[in-house]
């Protein structure tokens, strides 16, 4: 086999349904992980399917029993532990509820210096896939806020209700608000929760007929002395 078709063959994806623990780290205090199985993998990436919201751009950290002929390190452990930047991310509804369909490229052993006191950061990928064993900082290319903001917000205030999701994916704070201001991928939201930034909420419009899921970039007072959080929308737009 040439080396030309042998590099082809190890980047197809593979039908593995191996098991996976995928941990999740929201804001420095709040973490979670789900057990789930993986659709398919290569030796640079995976897709599975996670009962809790995620982003892209964020970092997750993953535990697999993967064949050693599909690592790029860490041969001889049992579990494969590797760090993954989600670019790939789909909401569907089932009957057992909401699920989201996530694609990952694999970048390393470790996550970058910023990861662990701002692990709500977005990164995408700076080096060739294969190049897990560099320095974790070589291997992301931070992703600012502002590279996502492409549409323009409306001062419309759409009605809708804001759940807080605990680490079994349940709501555990909710209220009933409004927005500020909003366009199709994100929006300013008045609310006396307190919500911290990097934190995933759900949110369930009647009067627009959606639910969809966000992640929260800042929170604010205003001159009026009510609370305001700017959320991003990461499954879906919405349906101005």
């Amino acid at each position: 086999m040439s080396e030309e078709r042998n590099w082809k063959r190890i980047r197809e994806r593979l039908a593995l349904h191996l098991p996976v623990r995928v941990r999740v780290r929201e804001t420095p205090d709040f973490e979670w992980t789900e057990m789930t199985r993986l659709v398919n993998v290569t030796p640079f990436g995976a897709g599975f399917t996670l009962k809790r919201p995620t982003e892209k751009g964020r970092l997750l950290h993953m535990t697999i029993p993967m064949p050693r002929q599909l690592r790029v390190f860490d041969h001889v452990e049992d579990q494969y532990r590797v760090w993954a930047i989600v670019r790939y991310l789909r909401s569907d509804t089932t009957a057992d509820g909401i699920v989201f369909s996530i694609g990952v490229a694999f970048v390393g052993k470790s996550p970058p210096a910023s990861y662990e006191k701002e692990p709500w950061k977005r990164y995408d990928v700076a080096t060739p896939l294969g190049e897990a064993l560099a320095a974790p900082d070589d291997l992301v290319d931070h992703v600012d806020m502002d590279d996502y903001r492409t549409t323009t917000r409306h001062q419309i205030a759409a009605d809708m209700r804001v759940e807080l999701l605990d680490e079994n994916g349940k709501a555990v704070e909710t209220e009933q608000t409004v927005s500020e201001a909003i366009s199709a991928k994100e929006a300013t939201l008045f609310t006396t929760l307190n919500l911290d930034p990097g934190r995933f909420i759900r949110l369930t419009s009647e009067q627009y007929r959606v639910t969809l899921h966000a992640a929260i970039r800042s929170r604010s007072t205003g001159a009026d002395g009510i609370g305001r959080i700017h959320v991003e929308f990461i499954d879906k737009e919405w349906p101005l």
